[in-house]
């Protein structure tokens, strides 16, 4: 299929080479991946590269640097889960208890 698509072959290339940016933690190759995907005439991806451009500083940090929040997130999301159970049925007094007890 990619041999007879070339916008696939381009969105193939594109998204691999971003998933090694992101996986050997290349932020500074960030530039030069923006610029590849501005060339393309590819709207999806001009999309995505105009959103990453918007926070260009803190992606290039999170594809670089080895610290994450990804403890915090998993915390936010036992909260808004204990939250979405709870729907309609108590305040915030329990909710607190339900996540003091939990931890």
């Amino acid at each position: 299929m990619r041999a007879h698509c070339p916008e696939l072959d381009a969105l193939v290339r594109h998204v691999r080479s971003f998933a090694t940016m992101l996986t050997e933690r290349r932020g500074e190759r960030l530039l030069d991946w923006l610029d590849a995907v501005r060339q393309d005439d590819l709207p999806s991806l001009h999309t995505l590269a105009a959103g990453i451009d918007r926070d260009r500083d803190a992606v290039i940090a999170g594809l670089t640097l080895p610290w994450n929040s990804g403890v915090v997130e998993g915390h936010v999301n036992r909260i808004k889960m204990f939250k979405r159970q709870m729907f309609g049925r108590a305040g915030f007094d329990l909710l607190r208890k339900r996540v003091l007890l939990a931890s």
